[in-house]
């Protein structure tokens, strides 16, 4: 089959359209938008949207799961991968109340009351499953076919992964733990809380976020020269125990299929440093892919984070993309990463609109200096303050007040982006991360009506 080939203009175009689809919706409400959301009764035949859900949000942000439902975003995603799963020094999955390291209470010990609640019934003192795993079934209740994933490491928590998939024995140990605890749902007990079986049925699979084997991730991460391989065969480890399990507990005459994705870098050296990707990507149900954090506030001038082109040598989405096809991946088992937040610098001086000037330091933000949830930087782009800027060549905008920038996604530029999956015949979107858009969903919203349906 030949590849498409497709032109910053053309996807330009493409997307323009899709603005007038969007602007009858402006006002609307949420719940009224039907024609274009993924049937959870038929996922093949939709684009997949895949959401983070983030265990800390529920803490300052106070992004709650009900919020899901209440946005109207649940019924707009296919799959939500829940961040993260921690790997123990011992190469085992585990949970528990450690602080940095784990939330059982976040996950499944916290009680919620009734307003709280996805279902409006509030939690009880003596049912073994409460917190954002309680609430997660119950969100699922009201969606048949939405899929939850446990996503296992991130940038924090990869620490231990390298160490875990160096023999056969340690791969067999590390996925047949994460199965026993994710899958099986047999929780520690905490108090009336946990036990076994406790989250069975909760999740549908396993998302693998080992940021990087083969390279550098964050610092106390551990990284040799043979994760390549190795990876690989933790890939195929995970594969086998997971269609095994499905196998043992089938019933009445139907096999559950358990999905396995995994979250993919933007660098050619990182993939191929760490990532054997014909031989991977034949175990994986898709791949997310980073398409975002290309630029931010770690380096001294301002340049964008997550455009869709970019001039050759730089990092963009359609780089990306090409990066992993070429290296024999599936297009249609690439999903690509979308930014729900912004990178900012300030200190901004040159002139003009602030982008590829040098700057101070990192903007303020209100959880993390150099970063910025969606909803926010809508507030600022309203505020007449800013000023917005947009390249529609290369799918990217930025906000700049004379010595503040931000770059980010907005909805023009996310459909944009939409265009472009559907266009080079992709798997559809991932959004990092869902506490980070409007109370009504205004980027989900987007993603949404620009994809459609294939």
């Amino acid at each position: 089959m030949r590849r498409r080939t497709l032109s910053r203009l053309t996807i330009a175009a493409l997307s323009l359209g899709l603005v007038a689809t969007l602007a009858p919706a402006a006002g609307a409400d949420s719940a009224s938008h039907t024609d274009s959301r993924p049937s959870h009764t038929d996922s093949r035949a939709s684009y997949k949207r895949v959401g983070y859900f983030t265990q800390w949000g529920v803490y300052g942000r106070n992004f709650q799961v009900k919020d899901l439902e209440t946005s109207g975003t649940a019924a707009k995603l296919t799959h939500i991968n829940y961040a993260f799963g921690n790997v123990s020094t011992e190469g085992k999955c585990f949970t528990g109340n450690v602080p940095g390291e784990a939330d059982a209470w976040a996950d499944y010990v916290r009680p919620l009351d009734a307003a709280g609640s996805v279902d409006g019934v509030a939690d009880t003192s003596d049912q073994p499953l409460a917190g954002n795993f309680n609430q997660l079934r119950e969100l699922k209740a009201k969606h048949p076919g939405l899929k939850v994933l446990i996503s296992l490491g991130g940038w924090s928590w990869s620490t231990h992964f390298s160490d875990a998939a160096r023999t056969p024995a340690s791969r067999r140990a590390l996925v047949s733990s994460c199965i026993d605890l994710y899958i099986k749902g047999n929780l520690p007990a905490d108090g009336a809380r946990g036990g076994a079986g406790a989250a069975t049925g909760l999740f549908d699979g396993i998302d693998l976020d080992w940021e990087w084997p083969g390279s550098a991730g964050d610092v106390d991460t551990v990284f040799r020269p043979e994760d390549k391989q190795n990876f690989t065969a933790l890939v195929r480890e995970f594969r086998t125990q997971l269609d095994a399990y499905a196998k043992s507990a089938q019933r009445h005459g139907k096999r559950k299929h358990y999905e396995l994705t995994a979250f993919v870098p933007t660098a050619p050296a990182k993939i191929d440093a760490g990532f054997e990707v014909p031989k991977i990507m034949r175990d994986f149900d898709f791949v997310n892919l980073q398409g975002y954090d290309f630029h931010g506030s770690w380096e001294t001038t301002t340049a964008q984070q997550s455009a869709l082109f970019a001039q050759r040598g730089d990092f963009s989405v359609d780089q990306t993309v090409n990066d992993w096809l070429r290296r024999g991946a599936p297009a249609h088992k690439l999903v690509v990463g979308m930014p729900f937040y912004g990178q900012g610098w300030t200190g901004v001086t040159g002139g003009g609109d602030g982008l590829g000037q040098p700057a101070t330091g990192p903007a303020p933000g209100a959880w993390a200096n150099g970063s910025e949830d969606y909803e926010a930087l809508r507030k600022l782009a309203d505020s007449g303050t800013y000023s917005v800027h947009r390249d529609w060549r290369t799918g990217h905008a930025w906000l700049f007040d004379g010595t503040t920038l931000w770059t980010y996604d907005d909805p023009l530029v996310l459909l944009t982006k939409s265009a472009y999956v559907r266009a080079k015949g992709l798997g559809g979107a991932m959004f990092w991360s869902l506490d980070g858009d409007t109370p009504d969903g205004e980027l989900i919203t987007a993603v949404d009506r620009g994809l459609g349906r294939r």
